[in-house]
């Protein structure tokens, strides 16, 4: 199943607000519907997003209606700023969007650029569908025979596109590998990620999963019932600092208190050398709305504050491992992540 999918100019999306009881495709014809889109996370995944904004972006351009080099690019940028103010902290969605900024200034004439950005945009994919399945193969040799896998939020093909994912193409291809394993999902409040998103892909899946509330956590791994934790990552600071989805520091903290190791599957799109640690690294905040309603039906009282932070800070110190396209990296992240993505910038051009 193809979860989001480029459509002679228009993009053709997986609602994932509407799973799991309802697998509904929606038309995206113009970049300010794409952007709305990523907001109300109908797409949402720091992969995905920045490939729906590359999408978004070659879709917009496509309209703009003028044989002017100069008055094109201007409008470019409009359509550029717009995607790029969708979410905050997902660093992919603004490297995706530098990307298919290059493509266009290469361009010598508005259809050659227009031309390069349908093509950036499925480049760009292509590289994050690629990078998913060097993760889970890379991440799939840190699993054991008989392991219980804690996951939190969404790190499946819905967050990243293609048949992988991070954290779940790891537990995808172990089980392909023939170990038997059980994953423990968090349901991830407040939007319910875990329980809507990555029971249904698991299940797909034919994993044995086991849904427990986001508290429950210590609870099993003060057991023994959990033998790693693995999570995605939204944003990787230059010193190895996660940002990833709310609870997730919490469930580091735990899991370095009982001797668990807690792993983070990311691609290489994800790290953000301009940030020194994750103290920098912008935070969402989403609408209380999402606490105190469940589906559009209040369940606290009225009046209540409620706050939302969609995202918090692991700081390295608790990260075991980060699995990326190119390996298994391990302390110190400073200068590893460092020398990856030089090694990366390198490669990209020809050197």
């Amino acid at each position: 199943m193809e979860f989001i999918e480029w459509l002679d100019g228009k993009v053709r999306i997986l609602d994932q607000t509407r799973l799991p009881l309802e697998e509904t495709f929606m038309e995206i014809s113009t970049y300010q519907e794409m952007a709305q889109a990523i907001r109300d996370m109908k797409v949402r995944g720091a992969p995905l997003i920045g490939i729906a904004a590359a999408y978004g972006i070659a879709m917009g351009a496509q309209s703009i209606q003028t044989s002017s080099k100069t008055e094109f690019m201007a409008r470019f940028q409009h359509i550029a700023q717009e995607l790029a103010s969708t979410r905050p902290t997902a660093v992919n969605l603004f490297q995706a969007i530098e990307r298919m900024q290059a493509a266009a200034k290469i361009g010598k004439d508005v259809p050659s650029i227009k031309f390069a950005l349908i093509k950036e945009a499925e480049a760009i994919r292509s590289h994050e569908e690629q990078a998913t399945k060097q993760i889970s193969w890379f991440g799939a040799e840190l699993i054991g025979n008989g392991f219980t896998i804690l996951t939190h939020c969404n790190a499946g093909a819905l967050a990243t596109s293609g048949y992988y994912g991070t954290a779940l193409g790891v537990i995808k291809v172990a089980r392909e590998q023939g170990k038997n394993i059980k994953v423990l999902a968090t349901e991830t409040r407040p939007c319910l990620q875990g329980a809507r998103l990555t029971a249904w892909e698991l299940l797909h899946h034919s994993i044995p999963v086991v849904l427990i509330t986001d508290s429950m956590a210590g609870h099993f791994m003060s057991r023994g019932k959990v033998d790693c934790v693995i999570v995605g990552a939204d944003r990787i600071a230059a010193n190895g600092d996660v940002a990833n989805k709310i609870g997730t520091y919490t469930l580091a903290v735990l899991a370095k208190e009982n001797g668990i190791p807690f792993y983070v599957a990311a691609p290489t799109t994800s790290i953000d050398l301009s940030l020194p640690s994750g103290e920098q690294i912008p935070i969402e905040l989403r609408s209380p709305e999402e606490i105190t309603h469940i589906h559009g039906m209040r369940i606290a009282p009225q009046g209540v504050e409620a706050i939302n932070p969609a995202f918090d800070v692991t700081p390295q110190r608790y990260v075991s491992a980060i699995i990326t396209e190119v390996g298994v990296m391990r302390k110190p992240y400073k200068a590893g992540l460092r020398g990856l993505r030089s090694s990366l910038s390198k490669e990209s051009q020809g050197l």
